[in-house]
């Protein structure tokens, strides 16, 4: 899925963005909208995704996000490296908060919290299925631990019971 344009790949425009020089295209809207400043080279995924929490509304309050919010993201932070900004996205939607949040939705937002287009049953159900496994595999988890936890402790004890024994005849 291609989900930028050949424009915003060219080296030419992403120099200029750099650079801090405007762009040959100016007249669309995302050029008329003030420009987020230039995200760091090498930034990690959790970096970037406190980027997008402080700028926009929709990462802020952590509202369902539109179809295609990468594309909107890319126009607003040109220079942004799409690999980061996938996994940036992708440690979003798959948050606990985020998930609850699709769950209970019935419309989805874009980066400055308008509402858009609808939230499908699909959509719920998939990120209640997500949350019904993570819950499951916690569950899991906690239970494997209590199980070696108590499987270390009756180990401790069997010891504990061979040093005495080993002690009491090692006396006669």
């Amino acid at each position: 899925m291609n989900t930028i344009s050949s424009v915003a790949e060219s080296p030419e425009v992403n120099e200029n963005a750099a650079a801090g020089a405007p762009s040959e295209s100016t007249s669309s809207p995302a050029a008329e909208q003030p420009a987020s400043p230039a995200p760091a080279e090498g930034q990690s995924p959790r970096a970037l995704l406190k980027q997008l929490q402080q700028e926009f509304k929709a990462f802020r309050d952590c509202l369902p996000l539109a179809i295609g919010i990468d594309k909107q993201v890319l126009a607003r932070m040109p220079g942004l490296n799409r690999k980061t900004m996938r996994a940036a996205l992708g440690i979003h939607t798959g948050s606990m908060r985020y998930l609850r949040a699709m769950e209970k939705a019935t419309v989805r937002y874009d980066l400055d919290g308008v509402a858009g287009a609808e939230v499908t049953d699909t959509h719920r159900q998939h990120a209640k299925e997500l949350l019904q496994e993570r819950f499951k595999k916690e569950a899991e988890r906690k239970k494997a631990e209590r199980a070696a936890a108590a499987e270390e402790e009756a180990n401790r004890k069997r010891q504990e019971k061979l040093q005495q024994l080993a002690s009491k005849f090692a006396r006669r």
